[in-house]
């Protein structure tokens, strides 16, 4: 497995990369974005670790970058903890978030649990053939694509894994624990915010109008269900 680590800091990147090392992973480093932006667009990476506050191009702006080719798990370890900045991040498709200062036995472990749903999520061996058409929305889980109306729609890969998991259980009301439980595989941690930063993402990706939504519908005081209310096709 390959990882890529983005971070200003020489002493934060050497500690990871050896850390990561001993692990048996492979490593590659960027001091800034750009580099590390160079790095995605030319070599295979399955995983990134990125900072926030970084020159030429921060990891915000990285991330969305990488949202408009890719699903690889993103973890990102930053000195910016406040819970803004954590629901910005995770609003763009980040999958972890690491305050500084860190564990690094901690990081090696959320780096392992994120290959293996990636792994598990995305490998043939797992998938199923079919693909599952609900309203005008399909997905293809050979392919791990959603499209509408035929045309394809991008989501990152927890938006994805929770769509898919409203469209195997249709007309199905799930609390957000659940959802959490089911998409993270957390037993015992739950975010409540993460759950509507994610909801929000995929209306703002499936619906017409994300305000009067047609297909994710909000059940007050209890969670979630998919529901289309639309023409059917």
């Amino acid at each position: 497995m390959v990882i890529l680590i983005a971070d200003d800091e020489i002493d934060i990147r050497n500690l990871i990369k050896i850390s990561l090392e001993e692990n048996g992973y492979t490593v590659l480093a960027a001091q800034n974005g750009k580099e590390a932006w160079d790095i995605l667009t030319t070599q295979e990476v399955h995983l990134a670790i990125l900072d926030v506050m970084m020159p030429v191009m921060d990891g915000f702006n990285l991330l969305r970058k990488i949202r408009e080719r890719s699903t690889i798990p993103v973890i990102f370890l930053t000195a910016r903890a406040d819970d803004m900045d954590k629901v910005l991040g995770l609003g763009l498709g980040a999958d972890d978030y690491l305050a500084k200062p860190f564990s690094i036995a901690e990081l090696m472990a959320r780096v392992g649990a994120q290959l293996r749903r990636s792994n598990e999520y995305l490998s043939p061996k797992e998938k199923s053939d079919t693909s599952i058409t609900y309203g005008n929305l399909t997905i293809d889980k050979e392919k791990c694509c959603l499209y509408k109306n035929g045309e394809p729609i991008k989501l990152g890969a927890k938006e994805y894994k929770l769509l898919l998991h409203f469209m195997e259980n249709p007309e199905k009301v799930f609390t957000k624990r659940q959802l959490y439980h089911a998409v993270w595989d957390e037993e015992y941690y739950f975010d409540d915010n993460t759950i509507m930063v994610h909801i929000s993402r995929i209306r703002n990706r499936i619906e017409d109008d994300p305000q009067n939504p047609k297909y994710l519908k909000t059940i007050r005081g209890i969670g979630y269900k998919l529901h289309y209310t639309g023409e059917k096709p």
